[in-house]
């Protein structure tokens, strides 16, 4: 009698996600897409490259150069002045909202209000007049003298020595016989020094109108208006007075271009 040998069990049947006929050729086909996206040594790709290391270098550098152009690069003697200007502006701010804080509280109040009108409308163009150099002025302030034989100091020098006056609180200046005004401007011709078309003669004459202890700081600062010009081999001098006369006066002319802006209508 013969014995039919045990058929052996199947293996069990698995399912689900990558047991199913169709994932059979899953390895094989993430190992082709793996191989597809490998970098490759190509000149484009190294083109890419030297194209980003360059624009990071270049990106890196623009910001530190951004970080060292602040104040902790400037000199003491630099960092003193623009303190002094800040302070000094800051005080004269001060004295215009004083000022202007009275003048409205006077025309709010009602009393005389129509002779209080008329008083700050005549302020206001005396005022006026002596902005635009329409009118004489006088008042305390200092006379700058610069006494250049050899012909040293350009016009940018004086040009220098005006800005340190409007930002020492100057409101009048006059620089030779010409009165300085917003439309000024400085030139060299032919050795000398013209301003606003006027040949200034040597001395070099600066009288300016305001507080005359701080224009004469202003001038006296280390790397300031002084210092450069005897740098230049002239001699500077600073003198300070109670009553300063400027009697140069500036001639308005009609604007070629520039319009008033029409008042809006009602």
């Amino acid at each position: 009698m013969s014995t039919v040998p045990p058929t052996p069990p199947s293996p069990p049947t698995r399912t689900g996600p990558g047991y199913g006929p169709d994932d059979r050729e899953g390895p094989s086909s993430w190992k082709r897409l793996l191989r597809m996206a490998r970098p490759r040594a190509t000149r484009a790709n190294a083109f890419a490259a030297l194209l980003s290391i360059a624009l990071g270098f270049a990106i890196a550098t623009q910001v530190q150069q951004t970080d060292q152009s602040g104040l902790e690069q400037l000199r003491e003697d630099e960092l003193v002045r623009i303190l002094d200007d800040v302070n000094q502006e800051q005080g004269r701010l001060a004295n215009d909202t004083r000022e202007l804080e009275s003048s409205r509280d006077a025309l709010l109040s009602g009393a005389s209000s129509s002779s209080e009108a008329l008083k700050s409308a005549q302020d206001r163009l005396d005022t006026l007049g002596i902005l635009t150099g329409t009118s004489p002025a006088t008042g305390p302030g200092i006379v700058v003298t610069i006494n250049d034989p050899d012909h040293k100091v350009t016009s940018a020098r004086l040009l220098d020595a005006l800005q340190e006056l409007r930002d020492a609180g100057a409101e009048a200046v006059q620089i030779g016989e010409v009165r300085v005004v917003a439309s000024t401007w400085f030139a060299d011709v032919d050795g000398a020094i013209e301003v606003s078309g006027q040949r200034v003669a040597q001395p070099y004459s600066i009288k300016a109108i305001g507080d005359p202890a701080t224009m004469a700081s202003a001038m006296d600062i280390p790397g300031g208006v002084t210092e450069s010009v005897r740098g230049d081999g002239a001699t500077p001098t600073v003198r300070q007075a109670e009553s300063i006369d400027i009697t140069a006066l500036h001639s308005l002319q009609a604007p070629r271009y520039a319009r008033p802006v029409p008042a809006p209508s009602k």
